[in-house]
C-alpha cells in the first residue's frame, strides 16, 4: 500500500502544483502528508496550525485534483497528524446502507485544471501598466478569431501574463456557447510532441492541440533553439490560423527579440496585436494585496502591513502575493497580529527596504557643503564666486530633484532667493552634467549618499 500511495499522492500534488503559485504550495500545502488510501478515500495530515487555513482556502482545489487523479468515487479527508484514519470498512458500510435505501451522493465531475479556475477577469487588478493588455485579452475572450488573432502578450515573469491566459480560458470555458479551448506552456508542448514522436502517436498529438477554437500558449520563448518543435508548432499555428481559431501567446520579449526562432514565425506573431505588461506602481500593488487579503479572509491588525509589502516588492506579483502568504503564515505560527512591524520583520531577510530615505532641504545642505568642502554660511550667502555658485547650484538642483518643496520654498530655503533663481540653478546643473563627466560624477555620487536607505 505504501508504494501506491505514494504514487497516487505524487500524482495527486502534481496537479495541485498546476492549480496554485509556488510559494502558495511550498508554505500551505506542501507540508500535507498522505497516510492512508482505499477505494473511498484519501486520508492526508495537515499540522494543527495550518489545517483549518488548508480547508478553508484549499478544499476545493485539493477535492478536484483527487477527482482528477483518483476518480470522483474517492473523497479527500485532512486530519490531524497522528489521528487515525477512518476504517474502510466503515466506509463501505456507509456506502452500501446508502444504496440500499435508494440515496447516493453523485461524486462531483473531476474538472479541468489545466488551467487555473480562480484566474479570472475578476480577480485581475487593473492598472496603468497592465491596462491595455487586459482590455486585448478581454476583447478576445468575448470575441475569439475576431478582435484580435494573434494576440501576443510579453512582459517580465510574474507581471500576470499567465493569469490573462487563465482568465480568457475561464472566459470562454463559460460564456463561449461550447467554444473549445486549450490552455498549455511552450515546454509542455514541446514534450508532448517528443513523446508523440518516440510512441508513434502524431496524430493525436496533432488532434489534440489543432481541433480548438481557442489555444493559449505561455512562455514561447522556450520554443527557440528547437527546429522540429518549431516545425510543428508553425504547421499548428497555420492550421488554426486558417480555420479561424483564436491563438494567444505570451513571452518575456517581442517576437522581434526572439532571436534564435525562426524568422516565418516571429513574423507570425507579429502579425496581430502586440501589447506589453510592466511592473505595476504602488497604488496597484496595495490594490492587489488589499484585493488578495479580501479573498483569504486575511485579518490585519494594521492595514499598514500591506503598505510594506507593497514598498518592498516592486517588480513582481508573484513575489508580491508570496510576500503576503509569507507574512500570513509567520503571524499563523508564531500567533502574533498581522502589523507593519511584522511584515518588516518576514521580509527584511528576503526583500530590504530599499526605499529612498526622504531627505530635507537641510539634509542637502549639509550634504553639498561636505562634499565641496564650504560652510552653510557660505552656501547661503549671496557671494557668487565660482567657488560657491556651482556647489549652491547643485544644491538647489538636487533639493528640486529630491524633495517635494515648491521654487519658492527652495529659493526661501538658500538666503531668501526667488525662484527663478532656482530654476535657473537646475537648468546650469543640468547643462553642465551633459557635458562635464566630473560634474555628473560628483552630483551622482551626492544623489546615492541622500537617497540610500538610513
Amino acid at each position: 500500500m505504501t508504494g501506491e500511495l505514494d504514487h497516487a499522492w505524487a500524482r495527486v500534488t502534481a496537479t495541485i502544483r498546476r492549480a496554485v503559485t509556488d510559494s502558495t504550495y511550498a508554505i500551505w500545502l506542501e507540508p500535507l502528508r498522505p497516510v492512508s488510501l482505499d477505494e473511498t478515500t484519501l486520508t492526508v495530515t495537515a499540522p494543527d496550525e495550518l489545517r483549518s487555513w488548508v480547508v478553508d482556502r484549499f478544499g476545493r482545489i485539493l477535492e478536484e485534483a483527487v477527482a482528477t487523479v483518483l476518480g470522483g468515487a474517492v473523497r479527500l479527508e485532512i486530519v490531524a497528524p497522528g489521528a487515525a484514519p477512518r476504517p474502510p470498512a466503515a466506509e463501505a458500510r456507509r456506502a452500501t446502507a446508502a444504496r440500499g435505501h435508494g440515496t447516493s451522493v453523485p461524486p462531483p465531475p473531476p474538472l479541468d485544471l489545466s488551467f487555473n479556475p480562480k484566474l479570472t477577469f475578476d480577480q485581475f487588478v487593473i492598472g496603468d501598466t497592465n491596462r491595455f493588455a487586459h482590455a486585448a485579452a478581454l476583447a478576445v475572450a468575448e470575441m475569439p478569431g475576431q478582435a484580435y488573432n494573434p494576440l501576443f502578450i510579453y512582459g517580465r515573469p510574474g507581471l500576470g501574463k499567465t493569469h490573462l491566459l487563465h482568465s480568457i480560458a475561464n472566459y470562454v470555458t463559460h460564456f463561449g456557447g461550447g467554444l473549445t479551448v486549450r490552455y498549455t506552456t511552450a515546454e509542455s508542448f514541446t514534450n508532448d510532441f517528443v513523446t508523440a514522436v518516440h510512441g508513434g502517436s502524431m496524430e493525436t498529438f496533432k488532434a489534440r492541440f489543432r481541433h480548438n477554437d481557442v489555444l493559449l500558449i505561455d512562455d514561447v520563448q522556450f520554443l527557440e533553439s528547437k527546429a522540429r518543435t518549431e516545425e510543428e508548432f508553425f504547421h499548428t499555428f497555420n492550421a488554426l490560423y486558417d480555420a479561424g481559431a483564436q491563438l494567444v501567446l505570451t513571452s518575456d520579449r517581442t517576437p522581434r527579440d526572439l532571436g534564435a526562432l525562426e524568422d516565418r514565425l516571429r513574423e507570425r506573431f507579429e502579425a496581430g496585436l502586440v501589447t506589453e505588461v510592466q511592473p505595476p506602481d504602488l497604488s496597484t500593488r496595495l490594490t492587489i494585496l488589499r484585493k488578495r487579503a479580501h479573498h483569504d479572509r486575511v485579518v490585519l491588525a494594521e492595514q499598514e502591513a500591506l503598505e510594506v509589502i507593497a514598498a518592498r516588492i516592486a517588480d513582481n506579483v508573484r513575489a508580491l502575493e508570496g510576500a503576503l502568504i509569507r507574512v500570513v503564515a509567520f503571524a499563523s505560527l508564531t500567533s502574533r497580529p498581522v502589523t507593519a512591524d511584522l511584515a518588516a520583520e518576514v521580509l527584511d531577510g528576503l526583500y530590504p527596504d530599499r526605499r529612498p530615505a526622504r531627505r530635507s532641504v537641510a539634509d542637502i545642505q549639509a550634504a553639498t557643503c561636505d562634499a565641496f568642502d564650504v560652510t552653510l554660511d557660505e552656501l547661503l550667502s549671496p557671494t557668487r564666486t565660482s567657488r560657491l555658485a556651482w556647489p549652491r547650484q547643485v544644491a538647489m538642483y538636487l533639493a528640486r530633484e529630491l524633495t517635494d518643496q515648491t521654487l519658492p520654498a527652495i529659493g526661501h530655503a538658500f538666503g531668501g532667493r526667488d525662484h527663478t533663481t532656482v530654476m535657473h540653478a537646475c537648468k546650469r546643473t543640468s547643462e553642465r552634467m551633459a557635458r562635464d563627466p566630473e560634474a555628473f560624477a560628483i552630483v551622482r555620487g551626492l544623489t546615492e549618499r541622500l537617497t540610500a536607505p538610513r
